[in-house]
């Protein structure tokens, strides 16, 4: 004998609450009169009721002429003459601040990111959490004016101790008593002193046998300390470097080096009328936009070399520190001072003019763009004089506050500003012992090197 078994069929229903911290909305809701036709016809619950009600609802927005953005075009410059430039975007945007990038993400990369395949087959009803009491298990409903009275959970805030100045100081000391361990401080934090982060002992491993971070198979074989050649700081507080957009001097019988570029000079002429207004033009825009580049006068050159290929080795040789009285194996050219009396020169001859085509750097920070690097080993030179010299074993680095590239000039009837510039066909030069120029680097030394010594 058997019985019937009577199968029931049950939902599995599953609450997954979700907090819904919305703030609440500015304005109160607008009450509109719709027929009531009772819950029967099921019109309200319909996808097409709501559709059908924005379309019959008339919209009363007054929208103006301008759309509600003024744009007022008055003390635009240029904008009436034709040049639309200050309107445009800019070629170089300034750098976004980093609390306002996540505001320019594009609108497929807003919101939350898609979760993963649960494993679940069945459906989950989504509900928002809205008011909860501790006494009991009532939920309420969505839909109720509580779930806009539901405060967010203050975010933890963030670990700035990393970018604490303090915390910085501390980590570049720690560089330096790795380096020079016998000059650390390990005293108490003072005004004028501060102690370096701790070293661990993979750092100072590190320094004792560096390896390359992308080749380990690398070997180490020589190292020199970064110092600056303060004896080699000219009476301008740096350097620049001209290039030379063409040849400067074409040989036609051969296409070896002109020993004579190794000795050349450049006169600077003067600014022209024209780059001068440029110039001024570029300071104003620099003023309004500080991100464009740093503007810089724009000059023309005059471009002189010896008459011979021989005069070179008596040139570097007059122009030499080492030795400087020893002037028989010289070869001069003949000159005649202010009284008429006859000495001895270098004549150099003009070879063509030059003009401004582009260059980069900033005047007012020397170390900010470029800096050249020479390494300096005593041991390794041949010559008695550089081995005994008194500059240690480094690398040392020098200063070069602009680039310039200069091209042939075209125009030979330029207006130069302030009046006519002086043509210049043979320059007559000698070497003498610095006066003036010394007091000029000292001081720039003392602007670099703030340590006493």
């Amino acid at each position: 004998m058997s019985s019937a078994r009577t199968s029931y069929q049950q939902d599995y229903i599953a609450r997954i609450r979700y907090s819904n911290a919305l703030p609440p909305p500015p304005c109160p809701p607008k009450l509109l009169d719709i027929p009531n036709t009772g819950l029967s016809s099921g019109q309200y619950t319909s996808a097409g009721f709501a559709s059908r009600l924005a379309r019959e609802q008339p919209l009363n927005i007054e929208a103006d002429a301008e759309l509600g953005m003024p744009v007022d075009l008055v003390g635009i410059p240029g904008v009436f003459d034709g040049d639309e430039a200050a309107i445009q975007a800019l070629d170089r945007p300034p750098l976004l601040h980093p609390a306002d990038r996540a505001l320019m993400r594009p609108p497929t990369a807003l919101g939350k990111p898609m979760a993963g395949p649960s494993g679940i087959s069945f459906l989950r009803k989504t509900e928002y959490t809205t008011s909860y009491h501790t006494g009991g298990a009532k939920f309420e409903s969505s839909n109720s004016s509580n779930t806009m009275r539901v405060k967010a959970k203050r975010r933890r805030p963030a670990d700035v101790s990393q970018d604490d100045p303090t915390n910085i100081s501390r980590q570049i000391l720690k560089g330096f008593n790795i380096a020079y361990p016998a000059d650390a401080y390990n005293g108490p934090d003072t005004g004028d002193k501060l102690r370096a982060a701790d070293i661990l002992s993979e750092e100072r491993q590190a320094w004792k046998t560096p390896k390359h971070p992308l080749n380990p198979s690398l070997q180490l074989l020589d190292s020199y300390p970064l110092l600056p050649d303060w004896d080699a700081v000219p009476d301008t507080g740096s350097y620049q470097v001209i290039k030379f957009t063409a040849p400067p001097v074409r040989n036609a019988r051969d296409q070896n080096y002109d020993e004579r570029l190794d000795v050349a000079l450049l006169r600077p002429m003067g600014q022209s009328i024209e780059d001068n207004e440029t110039y001024l033009k570029e300071v104003e825009e620099h003023k309004e936009d500080p991100t464009l580049p740093t503007p810089l006068p724009r000059y023309h050159f005059e471009f002189f070399l010896p008459s011979s290929s021989d005069k070179v080795r008596g040139i570097k040789r007059n122009f030499s520190t080492n030795d400087p009285d020893n002037e028989d194996e010289i070869n001069f050219d003949t000159g005649v001072d202010d009284d008429g009396r006859p000495r001895k020169i270098f004549k150099y001859e003009r070879i063509r003019n030059y003009e401004t085509a582009n260059q980069t750097g900033d005047p007012e920070h020397e170390f900010s763009d470029v800096v050249a690097v020479a390494l300096h080993d005593p041991e390794s030179h041949e010559d008695e004089a550089l081995r005994t010299s008194k500059l240690q074993k480094a690398a040392y680095f020098y200063p070069i506050k602009q680039k310039i590239g200069i091209r042939p000039k075209r125009q030979e009837n330029v207006e130069f500003l302030g009046g006519e510039t002086q043509k210049v066909d043979v320059v007559e030069t000698i070497a003498r012992n610095p006066e003036v120029e010394v007091e000029k680097r000292e001081n720039w030394r003392k602007q670099y090197d703030i340590i006493e010594t």
